[in-house]
């Protein structure tokens, strides 16, 4: 998988832009959610909760009878998805073997008993403390994915790479917008340095959280400037 390809891509999963995940079956041993952090998977050595290791991802438990996890995410905008990555770092013997993931498009409420899903990557083998990435040949725009985890165990990250889906046309021309935010489709291409911090937090939503979320290259001691290129997300003026 090209990485740099990623970075091409905007993750709709990606909790800064508020995705969020609106059900799980089960998450007893790791919040559901963290599995849609930005950030890289950690291990902490020794830290346990009340609930027994603490681990940086989804984890449900063991299943004692028939069945499956699964977790809904409403992706923090509409959009196509290009590229599915699923983490299982740090989880060795407390992964799940397969997993899919099924998608809906359904931008005006979150999906019920009557929804209709499509399903966009079939089961597909997982292996521990890996990264798997899954390219995908459709360029339909979706709103929510559902994860499905064959029976149980431990997700690290879940991230959806894509890009935002927006109506253009049912926009007001005279309104002002955002044409580089991220949720309008804006996208870091490239740049020359980010020694600090990463080009792709500059187009992201709201305040930076601290002085590593946005772009930061190391102190240059020869001539020349530092540079980034960012796509709009629509042409605009």
């Amino acid at each position: 998988m090209d990485k740099n390809k990623l970075k091409r891509l905007v993750n709709l999963a990606d909790a800064r832009l508020g995705a969020q995940a609106i059900f799980v079956t089960d998450d007893w041993f790791a919040d559901v959610n963290r599995m849609l952090s930005p950030e890289a998977p950690v291990w902490k050595e020794g830290v346990f909760d009340e609930a027994g290791k603490w681990m940086d991802g989804w984890e449900s438990r063991r299943k004692r009878f028939e069945g499956y996890d699964y977790a809904v995410v409403r992706l923090g905008a509409p959009g196509s998805i290009d590229v599915i990555e699923l983490s299982t770092a740090y989880f060795t013997g407390n992964y799940p073997p397969s997993a899919s993931v099924d998608v809906c498009f359904s931008p005006d409420h979150d999906p019920t008993d009557q929804t209709q899903w499509t399903e966009l990557l079939a089961a597909a083998e997982l292996k521990g403390d890996s990264e798997h990435y899954f390219e995908i040949d459709d360029d339909r725009p979706w709103t929510h994915a559902r994860l499905n985890i064959f029976p149980d165990g431990g997700i690290a990250r879940f991230r959806t790479y894509g890009k935002p889906f927006i109506d253009w046309t049912q926009k007001d021309k005279t309104e002002s917008i955002d044409l580089v935010a991220a949720l309008n489709g804006g996208v870091a291409l490239a740049c020359n340095d980010e020694h600090f911090g990463t080009m792709g937090n500059l187009n992201n939503p709201g305040r930076g959280v601290n002085m590593g979320d946005g772009w930061e290259t190391a102190r240059r001691r020869v001539p020349g400037n530092d540079w980034v290129i960012l796509a709009l997300g629509c042409p605009g003026n």
